[in-house]
């Protein structure tokens, strides 16, 4: 998955509130590389370039590569710091990733089939989202786009669990690790206002 996502980036000397500020206002983003073997390095990339990245949910989950002087590096994105008000990034952090290294992400839930779900078509209930995303472990070539969610067969009262996901090869629920006991519900069809629960009735 790597090469799908590129940032130009520079590596920057000064830090700090000030010097932060300075780059912002040239449209840049003070940005950190840290983790694998090598030192944490603090560089800058292009506030339109990265604002643009991020339109795509997948930036949020898949590999990058940094273009810097010296050699480029493979990271994923850990954390972004927005403005509370703008639409502007004001900082960013990424990870270094080993190819031979499993990563910790989390990982896009896409719910379908959600107006096909017997429970909503046939007895009227509603669809309640307990999670948007799950936190999986991986190699960086097995990192998932996203985790599809079907809600087709679901009946009123029922839940969607973890253990439930069909997840794609070399992808683990780092919740599933820890125990059944963590066996939480991604989403949940809940009964329609008043309880009432009938099947419709089919052609």
């Amino acid at each position: 998955m790597s090469g799908e996502f590129v940032l130009s980036a520079a590596a920057r000397g000064d830090a700090g509130k000030g010097a932060s500020r300075r780059l912002r206002r040239t449209d840049q983003v003070p940005a950190i590389v840290y983790g694998g073997t090598s030192a944490p390095r603090n560089i800058a990339v292009s506030q339109r370039e990265l604002v643009k990245a991020l339109e795509n949910e997948a930036f949020f989950s898949h590999l990058i590569t940094l273009q810097l002087e010296g050699g480029n590096e493979e990271v994923i994105l850990k954390d972004l710091q927005r403005h509370p008000s703008r639409p502007l990034i004001l900082h960013a952090d990424f990870q270094r990733v080993s190819r031979d290294r499993k990563l910790h992400v989390h990982i896009p839930l896409h719910f379908v089939n959600q107006d096909k779900c017997h429970g909503v078509k046939n007895q009227g209930g509603i669809i309640q989202h307990n999670a948007n995303e799950v936190h999986v472990s991986c190699l960086p070539q097995d990192l998932p786009e996203f985790i599809e969610v079907d809600m087709a067969p679901y009946h009123v009262g029922q839940s969607v669990h973890l253990s439930d996901l069909r997840l794609p090869a070399g992808v683990e629920s780092v919740e599933l690790s820890h125990g059944p006991e963590h066996d939480i519900p991604v989403a949940t069809v809940l009964a329609p206002k008043g309880g009432a629960v009938e099947e419709a009735e089919q052609a």
